[in-house]
């Protein structure tokens, strides 16, 4: 299959990363499918095109992705229709050259190295060359967006990237299950021990100073552990609603590979 464009990939998960993944893709001028869950869990909403999901259609950057129960004939350049289809039952009707699984679990969550010409995935819980093609480094530092033929991405370690000096401090999870209830939105400046949301009557506040840049779906019900909210010690808050730069070089290695590998 040659690289021409509206040449179809898949993409497992619509959340942050996989949306900087899928813009860059569609603006390179593939034709991109997203496969998400009944019910989606990211916490950078205004990046995230899941949030199709819930509200039927959702924009990034100039790409539209619009929610459907089945697989349409045709859709505009720029839009993405994104199916509840966790299974990939889409595949069997699309034929993709590529699927990319940018669910970013940490954990291989069905992708199989069979499943399209090319198959690349994102950061741990996959190795090249057995459970797909390429794998691209998601862990911030010197290899972030690395193409890997062969071997794993660096292991999960539980501790949140360094941004401007904050790491750890700059995530909030949820340390009870319950209903989320922010308490403010994101966009918004907060300083230390600033309430930001309530988990089933739980108030959970800022560790640090910085901007909301990220914050889960009112309503939603959490699991205990689950990552619910993110704040940016940087004061820019007009990056709350553009894809970040880990999204954008991770999509890099993503595009890399797909160009690299496609027969």
């Amino acid at each position: 299959m040659s690289l021409v464009p509206g040449t179809p990939v898949v993409v497992r998960g619509a959340g942050d990363l996989a949306t900087g993944c899928i813009v860059r893709l569609v603006l390179s001028g593939f034709r991109v499918v997203a496969l998400e869950t009944a019910a989606p869990s990211a916490i950078r909403r205004t990046v995230s095109l899941s949030e199709a999901i819930y509200d039927g259609e959702k924009s990034v950057e100039g790409v539209r992705a619009f929610r459907c129960e089945s697989l349409p004939r045709s859709w505009a350049p720029r839009e993405v229709p994104i199916l509840v289809d966790p299974e990939c039952r889409a595949l069997a009707g699309l034929a993709p050259v590529a699927l990319v699984d940018a669910i970013v679990a940490k954990r291989n969550l069905g992708t199989r190295i069979d499943m399209a010409a090319v198959v690349v995935a994102l950061g741990p819980g996959f190795e090249a060359g057995q459970d797909a093609h390429a794998v691209v480094e998601t862990n911030r530092g010197h290899d972030l967006g690395r193409v890997l033929l062969s071997g794993r991405a660096e292991p999960n370690t539980g501790v949140p990237g360094l941004v401007a000096g904050q790491g750890e401090g700059r995530v909030v999870h949820a340390p009870v299950g319950g209903v989320a209830e922010p308490l403010c939105g994101i966009g918004d400046t907060v300083e230390a021990e600033t309430p930001l949301l309530s988990i089933g009557g739980t108030v959970l506040r800022s560790a640090i100073a910085g901007v909301v840049r990220g914050m889960i779906r009112p309503g939603l019900e959490v699991p205990a552990g689950l990552k619910v909210a993110d704040v940016d010690p940087r004061t820019a808050r007009g990056s709350c609603f553009t894809v970040s730069d880990k999204a954008r070089a991770v999509a890099g290695g993503v595009l890399e590979a797909i160009l690299a590998l496609a027969p």
